[in-house]
């Protein structure tokens, strides 16, 4: 096999994988010779002269045939680059790789195994946990701490001051609120391009193990986001909210401040959520609600220009 292909576009020397009955109606269409395919589905008479592997999911199944294809990460060399600039108290393990022009603060705690490169600004009194990879200018603000294998898509930025005013007496104006606070991102966090969290007021930003948010994403000051949840990209979450264990939140979400969404919870794309919401529920739409009294609202809308026409016939008639 040469590699790993989507359906419509596999050769004949490409594994491809079908994960929903959909897809296997397309399998006839297919080049791929060879097919993960979900025990559950049935191929029928396309899958005649293709090997097919069952598999209980062929979704989680292809993740292995990625890897396995996959080329080794680039890394800087190991080792610090001559253009780094580091302060002179921070110790850089011998196995971490610096980049060019990265620069790490005073009193900056690095763990073993360490890669940031091209471009990273490393703070004072922050912490990098063992196996952290920063990406491209990566910019990491004094007193934030990581955990072990946390990951820093090229520009993100962990730890500017909140976004905090209020009117200034006799209304002259705006006083800006100091942001004294930190953020800890715990193990395996995974943070995307351009991504920006900010720092707390009092205490920590907090994003829990496990958990991917995705890119060009704005975290308030002082939220707190539990463990393995999964944030797609465009979406804002507003100071002090609260986010539970095992949440999914669809792309462009704007979660207003002091929020709290429940563990298990999912959150359709492009919701304004302005509530709190209770475990496992899921919730879409602006205002956001139970997803299923928005489908009804959608659905009732679609229907107006035909009640609409009905109505005019109604009126017109009885003017006659």
């Amino acid at each position: 096999m040469t590699g790993v292909a989507p359906l419509d576009g596999a050769g004949e020397g490409d594994v491809t994988f079908v994960g929903d009955a959909a897809h296997a109606k397309r399998i006839g269409a297919s080049k791929a010779r060879v097919i993960v395919i979900s025990e559950s589905l049935d191929a029928g008479d396309a899958a005649s002269g293709r090997a097919l592997v069952r598999v209980p999911d062929a979704e989680v199944a292809v993740i292995a045939l990625l890897e396995s294809f996959a080329p080794a990460p680039i890394r800087p060399p190991a080792g610090v680059h001559a253009s780094a600039v580091i302060a002179a108290d921070v110790a850089v393990p011998k196995d971490a790789c610096i980049g060019a022009f990265v620069s790490i603060g005073a009193r900056t705690r690095l763990g073993a195994r360490v890669v940031m490169h091209e471009g990273v600004r490393v703070s004072e009194n922050c912490e990098i946990g063992d196996d952290c990879v920063l990406h491209e200018n990566v910019v990491v603000r004094e007193r934030v701490r990581f955990g072990r294998r946390v990951v820093l898509h090229a520009s993100a930025i962990i730890g500017s001051d909140g976004f905090g005013y209020r009117p200034a007496p006799g209304g002259r104006g705006l006083l800006r609120v100091p942001h004294l606070g930190s953020v800890r991102l715990d193990d395996d966090v995974e943070i995307g391009a351009g991504t920006c969290i900010d720092r707390a007021k009092f205490g920590e930003t907090t994003i829990g193990a496990g958990t991917k948010i995705d890119n060009l994403c704005q975290i308030g000051h002082n939220v707190s986001i539990g463990r393995s949840c999964v944030i797609a990209g465009l979406t804002g979450i507003a100071g002090s909210a609260v986010i539970g264990d095992g949440c999914r939140i669809g792309g462009r979400v704007g979660i207003s401040d002091h929020v709290r969404i429940g563990r298990g919870a999912t959150i359709a794309a492009t919701a304004g959520v302005m509530n709190d919401v209770p475990d496992g529920a899921t919730w879409g739409g602006v205002p956001a609600q139970d997803i299923r009294l928005t489908l009804r609202e959608l659905a009732a809308i679609r229907k107006l220009p035909e009640w609409s026409r009905r109505l005019r016939h109604l009126l017109e008639g009885d003017k006659k």
